[in-house]
């Protein structure tokens, strides 16, 4: 992988926690501590999806420089269900906003929009 591109993984990386522990504070002020709890939860969620898909991505690419995982196949089948089994569990036990927790889910999706914008503003040829 070239340096490049490992700088924008690492910028959308910090991005995500950013936006986490913003978006965090927020439903934490406007909704009270289960919406804080709840978008904290699906953002964190949502970097651990992201980074499992970086590894699959370096280890489909080559780039990380060992074999792929036999169980990774599997586990990526397996994985919405385990993510829909968590937010189950975070909804009904816990009795966490699930609006909260699908929000957070998508603050890795914001953090690769503002990484992209990023890029087209600062691009260097």
């Amino acid at each position: 992988m070239t340096d490049f591109y490992e700088r924008a993984l690492r910028r959308i990386i910090r991005i995500t926690i950013c936006l986490g522990l913003a978006g965090t504070l927020a439903a934490l002020v406007a909704g009270g501590p289960r919406a804080g709890a709840g978008f904290l939860a699906g953002s964190l969620i949502s970097l651990v999806n992201f980074r499992f898909w970086m590894s699959l991505a370096a280890a489909l690419g080559g780039g990380s420089g060992k074999p792929p995982l036999r169980g990774s196949a599997t586990f990526l089948g397996l994985r919405y269900l385990i993510v829909g089994g968590a937010i189950y569990a975070i909804v009904k036990v816990l009795e966490i906003s699930l609006a909260a927790v699908l929000i957070g889910l998508f603050v890795s999706v914001a953090a690769i929009i503002i990484e992209i914008l990023y890029e087209l503003i600062y691009a260097r040829a």
